[in-house]
């Protein structure tokens, strides 16, 4: 689909008056041949764009929920290829784009001179790639600026302004804004700061402003996407769809998008 597609995909939802959800699920959890079933539940359930997890033993920015997820993907065998593999099967059959959230070794590990083909390929329009700090963006950027992949940039409530002014200049499909201080997972508390430092990314950004870590209630959800464009729940939708509650599923999704 491209990168202009999760931008597109975002702005659609908002001129219909809702606000985006974009549900993180770890790819190969509890197992690869689960993937294509879980991606079109999501997509059925109102899903604006779907965050993939590519399983990685050396998570930095996981909380435990997520790190138990990835810990079982890879015991069941999941790898980058094979994720790649099911998502080829079913591109044509997908209308949400997707966006791989991935560290930079798995990608290095794969060849980072056909990586990012194989990805577009598979029908992926977006990477978040969260320990590569745009610093090092030249590591990747001869490559991924071959193909029509959005780089989608993450900032943070401790960013310095100028490093925020630039992540938002710089950032494709959406910008990422991170709610928290620390680690992915449920959060009782949304940070008060949290709504002027949006307001801040979106006076910067000419994509969508998301926030995302820390939201695990329909009210938080209804709360934080009234700031931006929309929410990013992972560690949530990981526990819900670990116990196979998807009605919880989906009364999140819906406070956003209904």
């Amino acid at each position: 689909m491209g990168k202009l597609a999760i931008k597109q995909a975002i702005e659609r939802v908002n001129q219909e008056g809702a606000k985006a959800f974009v549900p993180y699920i770890m790819a190969g959890d509890p197992s690869i041949d689960e993937l294509k079933q879980q991606l079109f539940f999501l997509q059925e359930s109102g899903a604006t764009v779907i965050e993939l997890g590519i399983p990685f033993s050396d998570p930095a920015a996981d909380g435990p929920v997520i790190q138990e997820a990835g810990k079982r993907a890879l015991k069941s065998g999941a790898s980058l290829s094979k994720i790649l593999d099911a998502l080829t099967s079913i591109k044509d059959q997908l209308t949400v784009p997707i966006v791989l959230m991935t560290y930079i070794n798995p990608l290095y590990k794969y060849g980072l001179s056909k990586v990012f083909y194989e990805i577009e390929d598979a029908g992926v329009s977006g990477l978040i790639i969260p320990d590569l700090p745009y610093e090092q963006n030249a590591l990747v950027q001869p490559f991924i600026s071959k193909t029509d992949l959005a780089l989608i940039q993450l900032v943070t409530l401790t960013s310095p302004e100028e490093r925020i002014k630039t992540l938002a200049e710089v950032s494709e499909g959406f910008l990422y804004a991170v709610s928290v201080t620390g680690i992915t997972g449920e959060r009782a508390n949304i940070s008060e700061k949290l709504e002027s430092f949006i307001s801040r990314l979106k006076s910067y950004s000419s994509v969508p402003v998301l926030a995302g870590f820390g939201i695990s209630t329909p009210e938080q959800v209804k709360e934080v996407s009234s700031y931006g464009d929309g929410v990013i729940v992972g560690s949530k939708i990981v526990d819900l769809q670990f116990k196979n509650q998807q009605s919880d599923i989906k009364n999140l999704i819906h406070a956003a998008v209904k």
